[in-house]
């Protein structure tokens, strides 16, 4: 087959489009065809050197695919050669083949096209894990989304609206709050020009954000501490904005309030199967209802991973990129 690989950490240039050997499914895996994988922040960090699959991970990027299964291992139940699923991964989507743990596998929700059904597995199970199993979001509540016209972001958006909250977005351009506005967003920042912490409180009447999404880690942490309403929590989930932060802890006692902070690709595959278990029961029927859609913002052959990454780097994408297997 063919696959995404980086001989050598770098920039985009890095990605190179090469034939390795077929992966063999073990016990309790598939084999899927590759229809489109997604491309996602953490494959830019795998390309720079700073992000190594965990081990026994496949060692080329791509955290999420559609396709076919091929062949099952064994002791898989539950699925069959040619049934259409989308996936969760620890690696290896950019290829036209990839092993998979059958508990991350999803079927591909009635109502979505196969190809952009590569564009929900990661989206989906980080929202979902973080916003409503870790933060525990309710109807009423206020979240906060940080990067609302990400891919993470357009998902979110959706999903708390879906469930009865009010949604606040950051991004920086008119045009990203734009998407997010049609997406169901009822609070609308543009950090460029605006200072979210004053903006959430003015339109929260001085409660906070009951949840904040954060992608920016660092650069955000003491920010988000004072945007936080009393009891809110705040989930960080990147560190586009740095790793290392002073954290207010008088301020945090004071809102009597939590930070948690996760990956989803080092979990153990019991952990991701409990998410993607929780996804296909409370998201899936979402879909199929088409409350929630996938936005993707275009489409590249996989060969073109380079240029992929150079959008996604360029931040003027809304929504997901996809690769699509020759």
């Amino acid at each position: 087959m063919h696959a995404i690989t980086i001989p050598e950490p770098g920039g985009p240039e890095a990605l190179v489009w090469d034939e390795v050997p077929d992966p063999v499914p073990g016990a309790g895996e598939v084999l899927v065809e590759v229809v489109a994988s997604a491309v996602n922040r953490a494959d830019i960090l795998q390309r720079q050197g700073f992000y190594n699959p965990p081990p026994g991970a496949s060692p080329y990027p791509g955290l999420e695919c559609s396709g076919r299964i091929a062949a099952l291992g064994p002791g898989v139940s539950g699925w069959a050669v040619g049934d259409e699923v989308c996936a969760l991964l620890s690696g290896g989507g950019y290829a036209e083949k990839v092993v998979v743990p059958a508990g991350q596998l999803l079927p591909v929700p009635r109502g979505v096209d196969l190809k952009r059904a590569a564009a929900l597995p990661e989206v989906v199970c980080t929202v979902w894990s973080n916003v409503f199993m870790i933060a525990h979001l309710r109807p009423g509540e206020t979240l906060l989304v940080h990067g609302g016209s990400s891919g993470i972001g357009t998902m979110a958006i959706q999903l708390a609206k879906a469930v009865g909250a009010k949604v606040a977005v950051t991004a920086g351009t008119k045009e990203k709050l734009e998407h997010c506005a049609e997406l169901g967003a009822d609070m609308l920042i543009n950090y460029r020009e605006q200072d979210f912490v004053a903006e959430i409180g003015q339109a929260t009447d001085g409660a906070g954000a009951d949840v904040i999404l954060d992608n920016m880690g660092a650069k955000y942490l003491d920010r988000n501490v004072h945007a936080l309403a009393v009891n809110g929590r705040l989930a960080i989930i990147g560190m586009q904005g740095g790793i290392k932060g002073e954290l207010n802890i008088a301020a945090l006692l004071n809102k009597r309030a939590a930070i948690s902070a996760t990956s989803l690709r080092a979990r153990p595959l019991s952990e991701k199967a409990a998410i993607v278990a929780a996804v296909r029961e409370h998201v899936w029927p979402l879909l199929a209802a088409g409350q929630v859609r996938p936005v993707v913002d275009r489409e590249l052959p996989m060969p073109e991973a380079a240029e992929a990454h150079r959008v996604l780097e360029a931040s003027g994408h809304v929504g997901k990129v996809l690769l699509v297997a020759p």
